[in-house]
């Protein structure tokens, strides 16, 4: 890699990070500590394919584990309850538990090889991954539009796998509670997490192959806010400060629950969109405005 000015012949290969870290800091002042970091793991790790896929394993696991724990605190604390959206249905320590180890499978089998294989796919279609980061505005604009790219992909592809045949065979392992909660998010078969999990690695190597510009930490952010996203909407705790009260448009925990409670309608997964404008949203209310929009129509017919 090119991204420092230190060349690799600098480095003796029996240094340990930190001693690589030195010298790239020494070398490399106008970067900032993260950027510094970031520059010597690759520089240690002397392969790039096994640094990102090792990095980005180790973010998954930390960032997916680490954000459901908050709710399994609360979860034992009574106050959260008034937020909780079935809290006749509150989780068991044992199924959160056998749901974290089907969960932990998952990652290994399902989606370690997808995790694995995005850097030689990501770099044939030139990501980059070097030093200096790109700016924070440049990153919100691109993470943006992968929200809305895999939430159009997981709409279609989740509807999709709520027919009969490919429900049964497939997505009813999702559906295993009717209350989810935050492990829940990724409790899926292995089919269903490689399918879905398509949108949200192949998006931004569609972005990539459009645009010709990606960087690697845009996808991490990406996928840590999505994780967080996936989270937040099977928590089951719908609280006065989710984003959904100041963004609209935004799914939340209201919007996916509804669909775990009832099994259909609300496919889409950070929008709402999708199903207000294909009729597809769940919930009493969207029932009550399709059977008034039944009814005004028949009167309508009778008129004539």
């Amino acid at each position: 890699m090119d991204f420092v000015n230190a060349t690799a012949s600098t480095f003796n290969q029996t240094q340990d990070y930190f001693g690589v870290l030195e010298e790239v800091s020494k070398y490399n002042v106008h970067l900032n500590y993260f950027e510094k970091l970031w520059a010597a793991w690759y520089m240690y790790m002397q392969n790039d394919t096994l640094a990102t896929g090792i990095m980005s394993f180790l973010m998954h696991e930390i960032v997916y584990f680490g954000r459901c724990i908050p709710f399994m605190i609360m979860d034992k604390i009574p106050y959260f309850h008034q937020y909780k959206i079935q809290p006749q249905k509150m989780p068991t320590l044992k199924e959160q538990w056998d749901c974290a180890a089907i969960v932990l499978i998952s990652h290994f089998t399902a989606e370690l090889p997808q995790i694995w294989f995005f850097h030689p796919i990501a770099t044939y279609f030139g990501i980059d991954y070097g030093v200096p980061f790109p700016s924070l505005l440049k990153m919100a604009v691109t993470i943006s539009v992968l929200f809305v790219m895999e939430d159009t992909w997981h709409y279609w592809f989740h509807r999709c796998l709520h027919y009969g045949p490919l429900y049964k065979a497939i997505h009813k392992m999702h559906h295993t509670y009717s209350a989810p909660f935050g492990l829940a998010a990724e409790y899926a078969s292995p089919i269903e997490t490689m399918l879905l999990g398509l949108g949200v690695v192949g998006s931004p190597v569609l972005y990539l192959k459009i645009t010709g510009d990606l960087h690697l930490l845009t996808m991490y952010v990406w996928i840590t806010l999505r994780l967080f996203q996936a989270i937040d909407a099977h928590s089951g705790y719908d609280f006065p400060w989710s984003l959904r009260h100041f963004l609209p448009v935004w799914a939340g925990a209201d919007h996916h629950d509804e669909h775990h409670e009832r099994f259909i309608g609300n496919y889409a997964s950070s929008f709402r969109w999708w199903d207000y404008m294909l009729d597809t949203e769940a919930g009493p209310e969207a029932h009550r405005k399709r059977r008034e929009k039944k009814l005004a129509k028949l009167r309508s017919q009778k008129a004539q």
